[in-house]
């Protein structure tokens, strides 16, 4: 999918319910040209980023990344309207719990069960688009 047909997927999606658990996540890249996003999605893989660890009912979440799936870099997660669009969303904070992340914002949004699309915000440009799959 194109960098505008992932947009629009995310535009159409619900935000859905916070997840609970473990998620499998992937960077995807637009079909577009080389871009910023290639470079944030290098950085992400660079630092064999795995998914994210949610815990709804503390309202956070901790990545995952290797060496052997260790959890790091925290963030809150919480619903509010969306950069994006302004429609609700769930968001991925890490403003106030990461040192390494204070100028990143996650939001997600459910594609399908157990399927979240994220969009990924560096202060408030968008700069990539992600996936998280949870079992079922």
């Amino acid at each position: 999918m194109s960098d505008a047909e992932l947009d629009e997927l995310f535009r159409r999606s619900p935000a859905g319910e916070i997840p609970d658990g473990d998620a499998e996540g992937q960077v995807l890249v637009g079909s577009e040209k080389e871009t910023v996003s290639d470079t944030v999605a290098w950085v992400a893989e660079a630092f064999a980023w795995q998914g994210k660890v949610f815990d709804r009912e503390k309202g956070e979440l901790r990545n995952k990344i290797l060496p052997f799936g260790l959890k790091a870099v925290r963030a809150k997660v919480y619903k509010e309207p969306s950069w994006f669009d302004g429609k609700e969303t769930i968001v991925l904070d890490y403003s106030k719990t990461s040192v390494v992340a204070q100028l990143v914002r996650d939001e997600i949004r459910s594609v399908a069960p157990g399927l979240y699309l994220g969009l990924v915000f560096w202060e408030k440009n968008k700069v990539l688009h992600f996936s998280l799959k949870f079992d079922q």
